[in-house]
């Protein structure tokens, strides 16, 4: 299977070309608790959008809703410019739309190609229809290959490769798989500066190569660095929509920090 992906065309309002996925004024309520509201984030072939937060700015919610999870209670997402209602994960990874979470979904004992394959494996054909470990062995080696991933053994087992390496192994997979847009849930979260710096040449990789990408983080330095767009979450809501040449590090550090209001704070302390 290819991992090629169809850039989109399609001219929107702007002229430019149709976002891969968008969601416009999308929201979600529970009950009487409202979790987002009034988000509008769109994201391109061969861009990343980094959507940054801290813990309960509404981050795992907009992950949900693009992954199939949940379905927004109001807006509209559209893949390819087609408002879609997603019923479950399998409707958005029909649309090439592929999410990889910080647990990463992989069985740490079993070796790099079977967690490659997990749930997908290949099948020699004929009446008992075994594995072919040899296809999976050799088709992991060459996909990770193509990404920039030089693991000297795929019969190791992923729990014995560093976070990072899991992390690449994770997207690659997804990429296999047919992703078109990567949905990257806190990919360096935890990982040494190293292991980090590993995972987002990675996204540059995939950004290079037409991919779009959703950089979920709470870290403003990983997304300043591969990001071309910014969407900033807090309590729900957006509170910030820009470019990266419409901001500069320091001052989406300044917002992500609190922004105003940690001036204010300062100012108040410094009495």
């Amino acid at each position: 299977m290819s991992a090629t992906i169809e850039t989109p065309v399609e001219s929107d309002n702007s002229g430019g070309k149709t976002p891969l996925i968008e969601l416009k004024n999308v929201g979600k309520s529970y009950g009487n608790i409202i979790a987002l509201g009034g988000i509008n984030l769109r994201v391109g072939a061969g861009e990343v959008t980094g959507v940054l937060g801290d813990n309960g700015a509404g981050k795992s919610t907009l992950i949900k809703i693009m992954a199939g999870l949940h379905q927004q209670t109001e807006g509209e997402l559209l893949v390819d410019g087609k408002a879609v209602k997603f019923g479950s994960p399998k409707d958005a990874l029909d649309k090439g739309i592929a999410t990889v979470y910080q647990d990463l979904a992989v069985v740490s004992l079993m070796p790099v190609w079977r967690n490659f394959f997990l749930g997908q494996e290949l099948r020699k054909k004929g009446v008992l229809k075994t594995l072919d470990a040899a296809a999976m062995r050799a088709t992991t080696k060459e996909e990770l290959h193509k990404m920039g991933i030089d693991l000297p053994d795929v019969d190791a087992p992923i729990g014995s490769l560093s976070g990072g390496q899991r992390q690449c192994v994770a997207i690659a997979r997804a990429i296999f798989f047919g992703a078109r847009v990567l949905i990257l849930d806190e990919p360096t979260a935890a990982l040494g500066v190293k292991q980090s710096g590993m995972v987002l040449r990675y996204i540059s990789a995939a950004k290079e190569q037409g991919f779009g990408v959703v950089f979920i983080t709470h870290n403003p330095h990983h997304a300043y660095m591969v990001g071309d767009h910014f969407v900033l979450l807090n309590r729900g809501r957006q509170k910030l929509d820009c470019s990266y040449d419409e901001i500069s590090l320091d001052d989406l550090t300044k917002e992500m920090a609190g922004g105003d209001e940690l001036e204010t704070l300062t100012h108040e302390l410094r009495r």
